[in-house]
């Protein structure tokens, strides 16, 4: 304990040296930021853009929720005259815990290839490609927010990140050039940014259902108005954020906790009754391996296969007015739409109850986050089979993330959701771009 408390009173020590020299000089404190947030139709990946560099170029990156820290191909087109690497076992590196010398072979530095720098194994978490590259430092401006529009761009001028080589690239959407990581770390964005500009330690996610109109990420607290000016936030519930004490990344130079969010499912209901299910599979064992996580570069939730089995058997008995129909890839239970009616809620199907610390604290799924219409008349459950014996029992996907607030308090490892956000009228893509505070 005394260990972790020392661990954690250093980390405090170098952020505040690193920042009282990184952040902007400006009098303007923003209370929060705002990034779009774009769903990509052919990967359905979530897409945001930053403005990086000197002079500023807007990069695209594929949000990662659980992701550990900004990365970008820097080997080839990357041109700025205000990019620096930290020298090797200097406080930025500290503060990465990236204990690590980096030499690049190249006898012209550049970027990606600075010698004497600490490095790490960026991540692709789409298909788990994982090498090593530089820790990096550049500037980075990002529009302010006042939580019902977009305010002044303000700029970070040493926002640390990683560069990696293009291979790193595969199976992004197309015209990506990186990932922006959300995770648990101490240099994924919402702590450089929260720390950046003293704001709290919390951000929210709201992903649009549309791949034609942006929903966002909130770095800082609400308000988180949509129009026509509702605050989403304030029905939100809430559950503790569980720590993975395993790393769920594809390499690490040293064990460290997991910087995914997980959170702890309890059980599963479908119209009000208890799936059957081995619920050994809901809890994180000592090797970091079940529990249940929420992920925004899988489109879809991923069950672990004797969880999906039953709950699919679940929710056909209860949908017994539509009959199945043949399966369409990736999903296992389809069915005639024909015989669905709709609600304001999408689809009228058996509502999906994921029970959290207690009987009344649930999150529930209603039919436009359930179900996906993959053709004229079939309706598919938008739920995937991930195998046996998969690293995490449950993954929420994107689509059962769409339409609904998510915040994550860091602070006090804290989610608060608000379930689906059509109930109140409104939905992700509806924040105000247009209008400037």
């Amino acid at each position: 304990m005394a260990l972790s408390y020392n661990y954690l009173l250093f980390c405090s020590l170098v952020l505040s040296v690193i920042i009282s020299s990184c952040i902007a000089q400006t009098s303007f404190r923003p209370k929060a930021l705002i990034l779009p947030v774009t769903k990509d139709a052919s990967t359905l990946q979530y897409l945001t853009q930053i403005n990086q560099r000197t002079p500023l170029v807007p990069v695209k990156y594929t949000l990662d929720l659980g992701g550990q820290f900004l990365w970008v191909v820097c080997l080839e087109d990357y041109e700025s005259s205000s990019f620096t690497s930290p020298p090797c076992h200097s406080a930025p590196c500290s503060l990465a815990n990236a204990p690590f010398c980096w030499d690049c072979s190249d006898s012209q530095p550049r970027p990606g290839c600075n010698n004497n720098t600490c490095n790490l194994l960026p991540d692709n978490t789409i298909n788990g490609i994982s090498f090593n590259g530089p820790l990096s430092m550049d500037v980075a401006s990002i529009q302010s927010t006042n939580g019902k529009n977009p305010g002044r761009v303000v700029s970070v001028p040493k926002l640390l990140f990683v560069c990696a080589d293009r291979f790193h690239l595969t199976d992004l959407a197309n015209g990506v050039r990186g990932m922006a990581g959300l995770g648990r770390n101490s240099i994924s964005l919402p702590s450089l940014f929260s720390s950046a500009f003293s704001f709290p330690r919390k951000f929210a996610i709201c992903l649009s259902s549309s791949t034609k109109a942006s929903g966002a990420v909130f770095f800082g607290d609400g308000p988180y108005v949509m129009l026509p000016g509702v605050d989403v936030s304030t029905s939100n519930i809430h559950t503790p954020l569980i720590l993975n004490p395993v790393s769920t990344a594809t390499l690490l130079f040293r064990p460290r906790p997991s910087t995914d969010y997980f959170i702890g499912v309890k059980s599963v209901k479908i119209n009000g009754h208890v799936v059957p299910l081995n619920t050994s599979l809901l809890s994180i064992d000592k090797n970091g391996v079940g529990g249940t996580k929420i992920s925004t570069v899988h489109p879809y939730t991923v069950l672990e296969s004797s969880i999906y089995e039953a709950f699919v058997k679940a929710f056909t008995k209860e949908l017994a007015n539509a009959p199945r129909v043949e399966s369409v890839s990736p999903f296992g239970a389809c069915f005639d739409s024909t015989r669905i009616g709709s609600t304001r809620v999408g689809p009228a199907v058996p509502q999906i109850d994921l029970v959290l610390q207690s009987s009344d604290v649930y999150w529930r799924i209603f039919g436009a986050n359930s179900m996906v219409q993959v053709k004229s008349n079939v309706m598919c459950l938008g739920f995937v089979d991930g195998g046996v014996n998969p690293r995490t029992s449950i993954v929420i996907g994107g689509h059962q993330l769409e339409d609904n607030l998510l915040q994550f308090d860091l602070a006090t490892s804290r989610l608060g959701f608000s379930s689906s956000l059509l109930f109140r009228r409104t939905t992700c893509s509806n924040f105000n771009f247009t209008s400037h505070a």
